[in-house]
């Protein structure tokens, strides 16, 4: 991994770790708003941000009260999600098509970060599915104009590319 892309990747764990923590009080437990989950969209425009965004999770569940379990289910979520988003691009090379179709498998994905919350706070998983899911769904749904709008301002691909 060359220093640039380097750099970017943890220019993207560090905003996501600020963002999350300025927004703390609403980014945990069974009703998330976590929004630097917008940032999850850069891997529709280059697969090279997977590990900041990962990184990035990592660091902020340290601050999770569930511990390690966030660390654990947390950090598998998103790399498992981002990883299925990068598979479906190399089929799918319409940008926004690929940011409907990422909020919809984080959307869904959900399931595992209820699944954690059930084993660590014994909360109802399916409620906790459900209001988890509508939090991702809404903050991912709102960060497709975002994301698209600024690729066109910043290209994130050229970004990460550029020498």
């Amino acid at each position: 991994m060359n220093t640039k892309i380097l750099v970017a990747n943890a220019l993207v764990a560090a905003a996501y770790v600020a963002v999350s923590l300025v927004a703390a009080p609403i980014a945990f437990s069974n009703i998330q708003f976590r929004i630097p989950e917008i940032f999850n969209h850069l891997v529709v425009f280059n697969k090279k941000y997977f590990f900041g965004i990962v990184l990035g999770v990592l660091l902020t569940n340290l601050f999770s009260p569930t511990g390690v379990f966030d660390m654990t289910f947390g950090v598998a979520h998103t790399a498992l999600s981002l990883g299925i988003v990068i598979f479906l691009a190399t089929f799918i090379k319409h940008k926004l098509t690929l940011l409907v179709i990422n909020t919809i498998v984080f959307t869904f994905t959900m399931c595992i970060i209820a699944f954690e919350l059930y084993l660590a706070l014994d909360l109802p998983f399916l409620l906790t599915w459900l209001t988890t899911a509508a939090g991702e769904f809404g903050i991912m749904a709102v960060g497709i104009p975002i994301m698209y709008m600024l690729n066109k301002k910043l290209n994130f691909n050229d970004l990460m590319e550029r020498n």
